[in-house]
């Protein structure tokens, strides 16, 4: 009987230990010990309800306790709706903070909406306090005299805390920035002027007002370098002569295409007739025979004939071994 007793008891006292360690894992009471020296009231119903709402107490009493310190009025629930929304309540509860120190106004709502939207919204407040700056990449203008000039900018810009919420970023900036200097440039009727006068290029890109729509104020644009590149007036002269040169070429080699074409069919028409020619002599002996035979032609008038060919023949002999020969390897006097 001892023994049971005995035994009973041990399982009653490890179910206990077990019971109070299930307790104070689910009822966060070292948090609630921590708010209750900070001087935040919090109940442990409450932590017991984040617990339920799958909502980690640590990561809401933390900040709350930060920003009573810090002298912010905020309600926990606030905090723990931003948390079920996806919300970060650290970095919020920071940038309240910081706007306070840097008398910023910023109230909560505005906060948790520019979180809520993706932005860094700490970031925003320390940018708006201390202005950053914004190195755009090598951008290539051509001036109206055709050389192009190569230049990088530095923008200087301040967050506007009001258009966080749907202002565009610092791509749009850089964007802008460097339409507005190849617009500058291309208006400058030479390279030299740009070389000369680079602060006219940010003055011209500045009047623009370049930060609208943007989550940003610019405050100055400056440029850091510029560079002499290459002359693409000179350069789309060149391809410029090449490609009528090609196409003159083309235009000549078809020509000479039409030209060989026609000097064939030329002398196909010149063989054709060669071979007319042919077909008819080849036709005269016959022709004088038949007239021998009918008696149209007399063998008289048939040798009278012949002497004329015979005499003509002669006389043509004659005349080319009269005509005087051209010598060809004698060199002409200069």
């Amino acid at each position: 009987m001892l023994d049971r007793g005995f035994l009973g008891g041990g399982i009653i006292l490890l179910l206990i230990v077990v019971l109070i360690i299930l307790f104070f894992t689910f009822v966060p009471v070292g948090l609630w010990i921590t708010a209750f020296f900070s001087g935040v009231k919090i109940k442990i119903s409450t932590l017991i309800g984040m617990r339920l709402r799958r909502v980690a107490p640590r990561k809401i009493v933390g900040p709350i306790i930060k920003a009573t310190k810090a002298g912010l009025d905020l309600k926990i629930e606030n905090l723990e709706a931003h948390y079920l929304a996806g919300g970060n309540v650290n970095t919020l509860v920071d940038a309240l903070i910081a706007a306070q120190r840097a008398n910023i106004l910023l109230e909560f709502e505005q906060a948790a909406a520019i979180d809520l939207a993706g932005r860094n919204v700490l970031e925003a407040v320390q940018v708006s306090v201390n202005p950053k700056v914004i190195e755009t990449p090598n951008i290539a203008a051509v001036a109206q005299d055709g050389i192009e000039v190569i230049a990088k900018a530095k923008v200087t810009v301040r967050a506007n805390i009001d258009r966080l919420v749907g202002g565009a970023g610092e791509e749009t900036i850089i964007a802008r920035v460097g339409e507005g200097i190849v617009t500058t440039v291309g208006s400058s009727s030479s390279y030299k002027n740009v070389l000369e006068n680079p602060d006219s290029i940010s003055k011209v890109v500045l009047q623009k007002g370049l930060d609208s729509g943007t989550a940003f104020e610019i405050l100055s644009i400056d440029i850091a370098d510029v560079d002499v590149a290459r002359n693409i007036g000179a350069r789309l002269q060149t391809d410029q002569a090449e490609a009528d040169k090609r196409i003159a070429e083309a235009k000549a080699s078809e020509r000479r295409a039409m030209a060989l074409a026609k000097e064939q069919e030329m002398r196909a028409e010149v063989e054709a007739m060669k071979a007319k020619v042919v077909e008819a002599e080849s036709e005269v002996p016959l022709a004088i025979a038949r007239a021998l035979g009918e008696g149209n032609l007399g063998v008289l008038d048939y040798y009278s004939m012949k002497n004329i060919i015979s005499d003509t023949d002669m006389r043509n002999s004659i005349a080319k071994a009269g005509e005087p020969k051209k010598n060809h390897g004698e060199r002409k006097d200069k």
